[in-house]
């Protein structure tokens, strides 16, 4: 059965073949639904499968043509239109617009010109110096693609976790509907929520493994079943792969843990395991201080733990260290002091700063947003359309004019809200670390955003000083998506976190986490290292939609694994604390 992403998926090709074709105004419309049917609240299919045609037709920028095309998708797999297109223009158009710097226009264009339908034809043609010969091209572009085609490869064999990990929880609770699990719980990178993901890992503890497995492959949401045994299975839902391991029960624990990874996190605990005359491994925690030949057996020695993932980090003297920090960055060590983090959560969120309406190139009204925000009781909330700036396309921008008459709007949506009403403005970021707003703007605005949204093939040093000089800017209140990458499509700024968030600590600047799961910008290395000068967050979703406060979930989960506790947090603060914050 289609999932919401897939679609999402098809509509968002739709769009690029038609913008590579030349095609106005309808790429836009295409990308609006696809970003309104990916975060739609249910499936889909199951409406369209129910004879609900109408509920498909009243998603936001669906109307009736689009709708057509959503339920030939999920009917026959295929939309006639797109599969036309895809002969018109047999371009491997995901794969060359992840080149930094190459959108569907340019793709198009390499197509006609060149014959350019992949990245190896991409790459044969920038090799033999055609790229740079083709009018509005030249050698610059030719080796920025050249240097960016192994991130273009690797980037589309991985998905990303807002994603997965939805596939993840109706994995989870289709496992917990089975009487004989006894528990079960997702593995690997999705449990340490990495912001991309090979597969979805799931682990269930049960005494008739042969039989929870051949109920996991009749699932009825499986589209493909890879292989089956009677420990494991694999499956494919959608074009997501679904690995599910059996264990009984007593070996859930130290399963989980093994599981779970990281390599490096679980390679750096077994050591310290053999340094105390212990071994760990997916059966359990074993004391081999009398034993002559400790790799003689898996289960070889005292079995000590297993059944639980605390007791197996007990059995060593450590704290549990919760699955985002099992990075092998200092997290053993501060587990033997007592000193890991307490991390923040979900509940400790009271509001967030950036989100956009359709003063922009958001979907909805400032009331509906402030009500949403308001209906997930968050004590305060903010705007923070586009300002006109570089990277800012179609005139989506608002002026200096548009931004003054959105703030008396703001005034009046707030003197009738329930909750703190912000006034704000993401301001973009220009190649010099300039930000391109007038002082009347800035003396109305209650938090700006500065945001990089061009000028992203950068070097790395010069980048740096870049975002160094925006957080310096006093009218900054938060750098926004501080490298503009989008995962799985470009790769963005490289800068040095450490140097940023010092420079963002001095002058009382909180660093982004964009909650877009095809951002999650700053990822959690950079958190921590920013956390570590001494740096405030702030983890926001840039929502262009109501449904879309929900990627909060995403931010939050990226947040712990840079080490971030709710004191780091600026939209985790009392509103008095966060206004004595804000410029």
């Amino acid at each position: 059965m289609a999932t919401n992403a897939e679609i999402a998926g098809r509509f968002e090709e739709f769009a690029d073949l038609l913008e590579a074709d030349d095609v106005e105004y309808k790429p836009r419309a295409y990308r609006r639904a696809a970003e309104n049917i990916r975060s739609y609240p249910s499936p889909i299919a199951d409406r369209i499968e129910a004879g609900d045609r109408e509920a498909v037709e009243n998603i936001d920028g669906v109307g009736d043509a689009i709708a057509s095309k959503i339920v030939e998708y999920v009917e026959t797999g295929e939309i006639e239109e797109l599969e036309e297109l895809r002969a018109e223009l047999p371009i491997d158009i995901a794969d060359i617009t992840r080149i930094e710097g190459v959108g569907p226009k340019t793709a198009g264009k390499l197509y006609r010109e060149l014959g350019v339908q992949s990245l190896d034809d991409l790459e044969e043609a920038a090799e033999s110096g055609e790229i740079q010969d083709v009018k509005g091209f030249g050698p610059k572009t030719e080796q920025n693609i050249l240097e960016n085609l192994e991130f273009a490869r690797t980037v589309g064999q991985r998905q990303l976790l807002g994603e997965a990990r939805p596939l993840a929880d109706d994995v989870l609770a289709f496992l917990e509907s089975i009487d004989a699990v006894e528990r079960c719980e997702v593995a690997g990178s999705i449990r340490r929520w990495r912001e991309t993901i090979g597969d979805v890992d799931v682990l269930a503890a049960t005494d008739a493994g042969e039989a929870v497995v051949e109920q996991f492959v009749a699932w009825d949401s499986v589209d493909d079943e890879i292989e089956s045994g009677p420990e494991k299975a694999s499956i494919r839902v959608g074009e997501i792969r679904v690995d599910l391991r059996v264990v009984v029960p007593e070996e859930f624990g130290s399963a989980l843990q093994y599981f779970t990874g990281s390599k490096d996190h679980n390679v750096a605990l077994r050591n310290y395991a053999i340094d105390r005359d212990m071994k760990l491994n997916e059966y359990g925690a074993f004391d081999v201080s009398e034993i002559d030949d400790p790799d003689a057996g898996q289960r070889v020695g005292d079995r000590v733990a297993g059944e639980t993932e605390a007791g197996m980090y007990e059995a060593l003297g450590l704290q549990w260290i919760p699955p985002e920090l099992r990075t092998d960055r200092g997290e053993i060590a501060a587990a033997e002091s007592g000193d890991l983090p307490d991390l923040v959560t979900r509940d400790d969120i009271r509001g967030d700063l950036h989100s956009h309406t359709e003063w922009s190139d958001g979907n909805t009204t400032i009331e509906a947003m402030v009500e949403a925000a308001a209906d997930r009781g968050y004590d305060y909330f903010g705007i923070a359309d586009h300002a006109e700036g570089p990277g800012i396309v179609g005139g989506m921008g608002l002026s200096d004019t548009e931004i003054l008459e959105q703030v008396e709007e703001i005034r009046e949506v707030a003197a009738a809200a329930d909750i703190e009403v912000f006034a704000g403005i993401e301001a973009n970021v220009d190649a010099d670390g300039e930000i391109g707003l007038s002082e009347e703007v800035i003396d109305a605005l209650d938090v700006i955003v500065a945001s990089t949204h061009s000028a992203l093939d950068q070097d790395a040093e010069t980048a740096t000083e870049r975002l160094v000089h925006a957080v310096e800017n006093p009218a900054v209140d938060v750098l926004g998506h501080p490298s503009g990458r989008m995962l799985n499509e470009r790769s963005g700024l490289e800068f040095d976190a450490s140097a940023l968030g010092k420079a963002a600590a001095e002058h009382d600047t909180a660093l982004e986490v964009n909650s877009n799961p095809h951002r999650l910008d700053l990822w959690g290395s950079a958190v921590q290292a920013a956390l570590e000068e001494g740096a405030a967050i702030a983890i926001n979703t840039d929502s262009h939609q109501p449904s879309t406060l929900e990627y909060m979930r995403w931010g939050v989960h990226t947040a712990r694994r840079g080490w971030a506790e709710p004191a780091d947090v600026i939209n985790a603060w009392e509103l008095a604390e966060l206004r004595e914050f804000l410029h």
